[in-house]
C-alpha cells in the first residue's frame, strides 16, 4: 500500500494541481496562453507550413533534411566520464536501455530522427519521459521516451523577479494540448525533469524557444519552386519569352494603355505561357530572352539552391547541387561533420540528459565511432593507424600497461587513463647502473 504524500511534498497529477504547484512560489502571469493564468511561449504556426510547404514541396529543402537526418541518426547514446572535468573514456550501463529502446518497436535511430526533424522544421524537439504510474505512486517498469510535436507544446514561465524588479524570466515546466490548444482538448503539464527540449538554434526574440534554420531562406524555397514550376511550363508549352512591344508613331496614349492591360492579363504569368501572341497593325514585338540559357536559368536557380544549403549547414556537394565541386568531398565531409553534426550531437546529448538518471563524475554523451560516412579516405586512415601504432609502442617502452596505453588512444587523449608499471627503459637508467659496486668505494 502506498504511503500518502507528506505535507511537504506536492503531488501534481491534473492541470489544477500544476498551477497550483507554480502558484506556491509566488508566480505572477502576464503572458496570454491557452491556459488562464499561466505564462509561456508558444511556437509560431509555421510548423505545418514547413513541412507541407518545405519538405514535401522542395527537392533541395528535403535533400538537406534527409542528409541531416542520416548522419545525426546514426550515432550511438554512452555516458562519458569526466576527470578534473575533461573528456575521458566512455561506458554503458543499463540505464541507457531506455534510449536504446525508447518504446515498443523503436530504436534510437527513431528517436534522434525525430528530434533532428522537429528541430529542422520548429526548431524546437521535445522528448518526453513517460512515467504515468510514478505519478500515481506506481512502479516506473512503464518508462517510455515520446516524441510530441512540436507546435502542440507551449513552455511555461514566470517572472524572475528581485528586490528592484524583474530580471528577465524562468522555466518551470511545459503544457501539451494534444491537437493544438484550439482544439478543445485537455492540456496535460508536464514538469522539467519530464522533457528534454531540443532547440540547437535558440530565437533571437524569445528566452527558451529554438528557431528553425528555414526561417531566413523561406524566399529562396518559394523562388526555387517557382523555378521549378517555369521550367515545367516552359517544357509544356515553350514558355513564352519576354518581349518589347512597340507602337507606331502617333499612337493614342489611352489605346497603348488599354492594349498593355489586356497583354498582360491574356499572356502574364506562368499560366499563359505558350499562347500565340497577336498583334494589331503597325505594333512590332521584339524579344528579349527566348531560352533558358540566354536568361542565364541554371546559375540563378543554383545560387537559391547553394543559399538554402548554407542555411542547412550542409555542403552542396554532400547534395550533388549545381554549384558542386567534387573535389572539395573530403573537405566538406570534415566540415559538415566538425561544424554541423558536432555542435547538434553535443546539443542533443545534453538535452536527453535531462531526463536520464545521473552518474557520478560522467554524462551521456554520443559515439560516433562506427559511423561509415565519417571515416578517413584509406590513404589517411592507414596513416592514422600508422601514427597510432607508433604511440602505443612508444607509451610501452616508457613502462606504461599496454591496457592503458589502448585506453589513452581510445579517449580523448587523456593522460590520466594512463598506468604505469614501475618499469623503465634501459635508455633511462644510469650508465653503469646494474653495474656492482667495487669494494671500498660508495655510491652517491
Amino acid at each position: 500500500m502506498t504511503a500518502a504524500p507528506s505535507s511537504s511534498e506536492r503531488s501534481v497529477v491534473s492541470i489544477n494541481d500544476y498551477i497550483a504547484a507554480v502558484s506556491q512560489y509566488g508566480f505572477q502571469p502576464s503572458v496570454n496562453s491557452s491556459m488562464p493564468h499561466i505564462s509561456a511561449e508558444s511556437l509560431p504556426t509555421s510548423y505545418a507550413g514547413h513541412a507541407s510547404g518545405g519538405m514535401y514541396g522542395n527537392s533541395v529543402l528535403f535533400s538537406c533534411m534527409a542528409i541531416r537526418q542520416l548522419v545525426f541518426s546514426s550515432v550511438r547514446l554512452r555516458y562519458q566520464r569526466l576527470r578534473d572535468g575533461k573528456p575521458s573514456d566512455m561506458f554503458g550501463t543499463p540505464d541507457l536501455t531506455l534510449l536504446e529502446v525508447p518504446g515498443a518497436g523503436e530504436t534510437t535511430q527513431n528517436l534522434l530522427s525525430r528530434m533532428i526533424q522537429d528541430a529542422d522544421l520548429a526548431g524546437n524537439a521535445y522528448q518526453v519521459l513517460d512515467t504515468p504510474l510514478t505519478r500515481l505512486g506506481g512502479d516506473d517498469r512503464s518508462k517510455n521516451v515520446l516524441r510530441l510535436r512540436p507546435d502542440w507544446i507551449e513552455i511555461v514561465v514566470r517572472k524572475r523577479m528581485r528586490v528592484d524588479g524583474q530580471l528577465g524570466w524562468e522555466r518551470v515546466g511545459y503544457v501539451y494540448t494534444e491537437g493544438g490548444k484550439h482544439s478543445g482538448n485537455d492540456p496535460v503539464p508536464l514538469l522539467l525533469d519530464e522533457v528534454a527540449h531540443f532547440a540547437p538554434i535558440p530565437d533571437p526574440l524569445a528566452t527558451f524557444r529554438g528557431m528553425s534554420w528555414l526561417t531566413p531562406v523561406a524566399r529562396e524555397i518559394e523562388n526555387d519552386g517557382l523555378m521549378n514550376m517555369h521550367k515545367r511550363r516552359f517544357f509544356e508549352n515553350g514558355a513564352t519569352p519576354n518581349m518589347i512591344i512597340k507602337h507606331p508613331v502617333g499612337a493614342d496614349r489611352n489605346k497603348v494603355l488599354d492594349f498593355a492591360k489586356r497583354l498582360e492579363a491574356e499572356h502574364g504569368g506562368i499560366d499563359n505561357a505558350g499562347k500565340t501572341l497577336n498583334l494589331y497593325p503597325g505594333a512590332d514585338a521584339t524579344v528579349v530572352g527566348s531560352n533558358m540559357e540566354q536568361l542565364d536559368f541554371a546559375a540563378v536557380q543554383g545560387a537559391g539552391e547553394t543559399r538554402i544549403a548554407a542555411a542547412a549547414q550542409v555542403p552542396p556537394v554532400l547534395l550533388g547541387l549545381t554549384e558542386a565541386k567534387y573535389a572539395e568531398y573530403p573537405f566538406a565531409r570534415r566540415r559538415f561533420a566538425d561544424g554541423t553534426m558536432h555542435p547538434l550531437w553535443m546539443s542533443a546529448a545534453g538535452a536527453l540528459g535531462q531526463i536520464m538518471p545521473t552518474q557520478a563524475g560522467a554524462r551521456l554523451w554520443y559515439d560516433a565511432d562506427d559511423i561509415p560516412f565519417l571515416r578517413e579516405d584509406e590513404k589517411d586512415a592507414a596513416a592514422i593507424t600508422q601514427i597510432r601504432a607508433a604511440t602505443l609502442a612508444s607509451l610501452v617502452q616508457a613502462g606504461y600497461t599496454p591496457e592503458s596505453a589502448a585506453k589513452f588512444l581510445m579517449t580523448a587523449d587523456d593522460f590520466r587513463v594512463l598506468e604505469h608499471t614501475g618499469l623503465f627503459s634501459v635508455q633511462l637508467q644510469r650508465p653503469g647502473a646494474n653495474e656492482p659496486t667495487p669494494a671500498g668505494e660508495v655510491t652517491t
